[in-house]
């Protein structure tokens, strides 16, 4: 098999310093936990911006600095940023950070093709909205990270595709777990890659419980895999211990390697993705 990409999602928007206090919040604890990831085999960080206050943020000299503290250290790294609509609704405030100048610009950007519930609220993503951020990502050269967590997000990236907004190759994360989504068992996982377009690379995540068992799968049958904190910040099903971002990777780095499986560094992802060196 291909050599096992590790996508790194270390903060997201919901996990705070109260649940666990292994959660990076601020610029300099997120490029850390970053680099340290990387050190353990992280080919990709997917990165979310927040206040002072913890609160999630689309400020752009947010993503700036996190980005300048990695890159400042570790120029290979692939960075996506978030252009989530789960808190912001704005189109351009979601790709703020899409707009930085070159050498602080994101490698990779976010792009859920769809709108879903979570547990406690929902995430918009309208039709409009979906094309504009795939319009502004090809204008900036920047890569989508194709967020599915279920089949008709498949069908809505093909529709991008027609549209010319979208070049293969194509990266795709396929999120399992979720309440209102597709689960993590392997009809859904089938269902859902059988329907992705030539030439797709797609990897495999789980939202709380489901982590590990989707990244475990992941590792069998995918791709590659997208793993951390912002998904789930326990280690273990009993919820008893929690986890840090670089358990998580060491986690899956192991069972890759008991299966003989060799990891993706960030120069092979790159080539697999047609990702400029920078």
């Amino acid at each position: 098999m291909s050599p096992l990409i590790i996508n790194l999602a270390p903060t997201g928007m919901v996990p705070m310093p109260t649940q666990t206090p292994y959660v990076p919040i601020n610029p300099k604890d997120i490029a850390e936990v970053a680099l340290r990831c990387a050190e353990l085999g992280a080919s990709m960080i997917h990165i979310h911006a927040r206040a002072e206050d913890g609160t999630p943020s689309t400020s752009a000299s947010i993503f700036a600095d996190i980005i300048s503290k990695i890159r400042g250290k570790n120029s290979d790294l692939i960075i996506t940023a978030t252009t989530s609509g789960r808190m912001v609704k704005d189109v351009e405030d979601r790709a703020a950070s899409l707009y930085l100048d070159k050498d602080l610009r994101p490698d990779m950007a976010s792009l859920t093709l769809g709108s879903m519930n979570f547990a406690k609220d929902a995430s918009v993503n309208s039709p409009a909205a979906i094309i504009r951020l795939a319009e502004i990502m090809l204008e900036r050269g920047i890569k989508p990270e194709l967020e599915v967590f279920d089949l008709g997000m498949v069908n809505f990236a093909k529709i991008l595709i027609e549209k010319g907004l979208l070049a293969p190759p194509y990266y795709f994360n396929i999120l399992l777990g979720n309440p209102s989504t597709a689960q993590a068992n392997m009809l859904h996982i089938a269902i859902i890659v059988n329907e992705l377009p030539p030439n797709s690379i797609w990897s495999l995540a789980g939202i709380g419980r489901f982590q590990k068992t989707a990244n475990a799968l992941g590792v069998v049958i995918g791709d590659g895999v997208r793993v951390g904190v912002e998904d789930n910040i326990w280690f273990d099903d009993d919820r008893t211990n929690l986890a840090s971002n670089e358990m998580l990777v060491e986690r899956v780095v192991k069972q890759s390697k008991a299966l003989g499986r060799s990891i993706a560094t960030p120069t092979e992802v790159r080539q697999r993705l047609g990702i400029t060196e920078r």
